[in-house]
């Protein structure tokens, strides 16, 4: 009896040690943050993750529409939690806001339905509400990384329901609205690192599908430039346009958090734009639905963890106008984490300056503008957000403009003589060429990227020059391209040389 039993035993053993190459074996861990949908008018007891219950109200929505696409740029969510009445504003590089004992933030509201091209979301109420106690970490510390060896907002970002933009501009002529769910964190092609964000196993990579999963209504599983992998909160966590894949991440491989997964690139969907597309989905317990989950306040969290900033500058997301109409920049989401910001400036492209946090805007031509935001604190630290402002002809909206993509590399410990690498690329035109001014002093430099083909926008490179500097400091990089009616594309890059 006893040999029978060792026998089962034994191959209970392989089994198991068969088993944990295909899935995990340990305990998943409880996401800190819980969820909660609410109808206008509808209040409801939420227990948080530390047990404490919540009465939250859901009491109205309100939000702010361009003139030119009728997409969502602003959206006010007022809610009462205990009693207290507060109002959020909804995705848009928002991060959770005290009130009482709890963290909250709204990801969603069910007006982004009214023209959305997509629903990732999978919002059965007018909102969707995360809850966190007060004083909790967004994601459980030691589990969860920056998902790119990258400076913060080194590059061109869309996050939190922020309109698509960059591989091409806002096509005026069209409606339907690609309300940017995800993550897009830009970058230099073939050279800035992608890690995976956490431990977990490799459910797809290259095209290939780890055996089980075959059947996960997952966006894109199949990509050929993609990686999906599993972590131990049950999450599917999704990094695609990589412009090659680590030989080691296979589907069935378990990784560890910050191992390397590929390089950036702009391969697969990605419209042309270089770029980490950055997802997390989770399985809706109700309906079996994968829903995306808004990642901006564990990034945040993660960088911050990882590097830790004295002050982070955030000027974004980027606006949408007609010539001659007005938009509101604000630096307000800055943040020091060493004092208090004491001054914020606005830099404008036309030459004028601006104290304070909340600025008026508007513009006689149109183009694409990016505006400098520098924010300082109470212990001297500086940082540069910039934003991006697309405007539009008013007598010719329709009209296409050029978009312009900057990167450098690398973005961290830059030294004096350290050669820089710079790329560009310009949508929207393929007459002259894109001038940089590195803004130490030295001569500007011409180049010109290869012409981006509409219809297969990953095909042609970008334009690249390599650049040191001489003294350590704060450095405002411009580059820009003119189109054939005279129209510029702007932006600007914030390289700091250390001593």
């Amino acid at each position: 009896m006893n040999k029978i039993f060792f026998k089962i035993f034994y191959y209970y053993l392989i089994f198991i040690a068969i088993l944990s190459q295909y899935s995990f074996i340990e305990p998943k861990l409880k996401p800190l943050r819980v969820v909660a949908e609410l109808n206008i008018g509808e209040s409801q007891e939420v227990k948080i993750s530390n047990g404490d219950i919540v009465k939250l109200s859901l009491l109205e929505i309100n939000e702010i529409r361009d003139s030119l696409r009728d997409a969502i740029r602003v959206a006010y969510v007022k809610i009462s939690v205990d009693g207290e009445i507060i109002t959020l504003s909804s995705g848009n590089y928002n991060l959770p806001i005290v009130v009482g004992k709890v963290q909250i933030d709204c990801p969603l509201i069910k007006e982004y339905y009214s023209n959305a091209n997509r629903d990732l979301w999978k919002l059965k109420k007018d909102a969707r509400l995360r809850l966190w106690p007060k004083g909790s970490s967004y994601i459980q510390p030691g589990t969860f990384v920056y998902p790119v060896k990258q400076k913060w907002f080194a590059n061109m970002t869309q996050i939190g329901n922020e309109p698509v933009y960059v591989s091409g501009g806002e096509d005026s002529n069209n409606k339907a609205i690609y309300y940017h769910e995800c993550i897009d964190i830009g970058g230099a092609e073939g050279m800035d690192e992608i890690v995976s964000a956490t431990d977990g196993l490799v459910i797809s990579a290259k095209g290939e599908i780890l055996k089980g999963y075959e059947k996960l209504k997952l966006r894109r599983i199949e990509a050929k430039d993609g990686v999906y992998i599993l972590d131990k909160r049950g999450w599917f966590i999704r990094y695609s346009h990589l412009d090659s894949t680590d030989p080691s991440i296979k589907p069935g491989v378990n990784v560890k958090m910050g191992q390397r997964l590929g390089l950036m690139g702009k391969q697969g969907s990605s419209g042309g734009y270089v770029h980490l597309h950055f997802a997390i989905y989770i399985a809706d317990p109700v309906s079996d639905e994968y829903q995306s989950e808004d990642a901006y306040p564990y990034i945040w969290e993660s960088y911050f963890s990882q590097y830790n900033p004295p002050l982070l500058a955030v000027a974004r997301p980027h606006h949408l106008l007609l010539t001659d109409q007005e938009t509101t920049l604000d630096g307000k989401k800055s943040k020091s984490f060493a004092g208090e910001i004491v001054t914020y400036e606005w830099i404008f492209c036309d030459g004028t300056m601006a104290k304070g946090a909340v600025q008026k805007k508007s513009y006689e031509r149109p183009g694409v503008y990016s505006e400098i935001l520098k924010v300082t604190d109470s212990k001297g630290n500086i940082d540069y957000d910039f934003t991006d402002v697309l405007v539009y002809d008013r007598k010719n909206p329709g009209e296409t403009i050029p978009v312009i993509q900057p990167a450098y590399y690398p973005t961290f410990n830059i030294k004096p003589g350290d050669p820089v690498t710079f790329l560009v690329r310009t949508f929207n035109t393929d007459v002259s060429k894109e001038v940089w001014d590195f803004g130490d002093g030295t001569e500007k430099v011409e180049v010109k990227s290869e012409t981006v083909n509409k219809r297969h926008p990953i095909e042609g490179k970008f334009a690249e020059t390599v650049h040191s500097f001489s003294k350590p400091g704060h450095y405002i990089v411009r580059v820009e391209r003119a189109d054939e009616s005279g129209i510029k594309a702007i932006a600007h890059l914030h390289v700091k040389v250390k001593n």
